[in-house]
């Protein structure tokens, strides 16, 4: 009989902790023996005798490596991967694995994405507050109101999110530019309402929206620093849906109290939960969201259902799928 191996679950609070990590543990198969914690390192005997760690945004760095032998693979819930030590992994030949091919958050984070959009397009937070104060804001509020019809969305990252993205552009009747590595073939460009690829700096000079759709590596931290910011219209808004650290947010809030940029609209910070500090809280212009981009009831049971399948195959001998390292 084949001994049962170990699987660590980490599900950091933020995105529900135990609670979250418990309903994760029962989609695995008889053959693991599954322990549940909030932080890599809270249990350490757990740590030293995973085989696998499965990981929901929480850290695991080069120590906890270094502190699970047994160690073979790592699987992030989500798409990202950033928050694992990549390549203190590589350097112990453990696999670290997304569920990048699965597009579990794809159809969410899609829709948060046109959410913030819309919302900035047609002031609704500001309308909402003013209303709730008895003030009738239609007479300010309409010089800034604008349609998403007949602009240009430009999408940095045109994967299985970012495609997405585009389908319901071009539903909105709007022109999609991108900007990544490589271009994509014709056909799924023609699918796509005829998305062209064009160099970053032009996408910003040119978009009406920017949207953010590529994982955080050293190469792409702080994408959006200051002097790309100061690349786009001054009528232009950007989107983050992806991970916080794409974007210098002191140079964002800088650009949105000069009126250098319309607005932003930001689902994800750097760190999470962001600190009472952060300027963007009390930036103008701006729609923020808690990193609800990837959590729906349905977008969950997608992830967490990708996260074990994935882990289930390397556990019965099946080559490991989205190896990043």
């Amino acid at each position: 009989m084949t001994t049962p191996k170990n699987v660590l679950a980490v599900v950091a609070p933020h995105v529900g902790g135990r609670t979250s990590g418990a309903g994760l543990a029962t989609l695995f198969p008889g053959e693991a023996n599954v322990t549940v914690v909030e932080r890599t390192a809270e249990n350490p005997r757990a740590l030293r005798a995973a085989h696998v760690i499965i990981t929901a945004l929480s850290p695991v760095t080069a120590e906890h490596l270094a502190a699970a032998p047994e160690l073979e693979l790592v699987q992030c819930a989500s798409h990202g991967f950033d928050y694992v030590d990549v390549e203190a992994a590589r350097a112990r030949a453990v696999d670290v694995c997304t569920i990048g091919s699965s597009g579990a958050e794809a159809q969410n984070v899609a829709e948060q994405t046109f959410a913030l959009m819309l919302a900035l397009a047609k002031q609704l937070v500001p309308a909402h507050t003013a209303l709730v104060e008895a003030d009738w804001a239609l007479p300010r509020l309409q010089r800034s109101l604008t349609e998403l019809s007949g602009k240009t969305l430009g999408i940095v990252g045109l994967g299985q999110i970012g495609r997405e993205v585009a389908r319901r552009a071009v539903a909105f009747d709007m022109s999609v530019v991108y900007a990544g590595r490589r271009r994509l073939p014709q056909e799924t460009e023609a699918q796509l309402g005829g998305a062209r690829h064009v160099p970053l700096d032009e996408l910003l000079r040119t978009s009406d929206y920017v949207s953010l759709h590529v994982a955080l590596t050293e190469e792409t931290r702080q994408l959006l620093d200051a002097g790309r910011l100061a690349l786009l219209k001054p009528t232009a808004f950007v989107i983050n849906t992806a991970r916080g650290a794409l974007i210098d947010q002191d140079a964002l809030a800088d650009a949105l109290e000069k009126g250098a940029l319309a607005g932003a609209g930001i689902d994800v910070f750097d760190p999470e939960p962001p600190t009472p500090a952060l300027r963007l809280l009390r930036a103008p212009g701006v729609v923020l969201s808690p990193h609800v981009g990837g959590v729906t009831r349905e977008t969950l049971v997608r992830i967490a259902l990708a996260a074990v399948q994935n882990v289930a195959g390397h556990l019965a001998g099946d080559p490991p799928r989205d190896v990043v390292n």
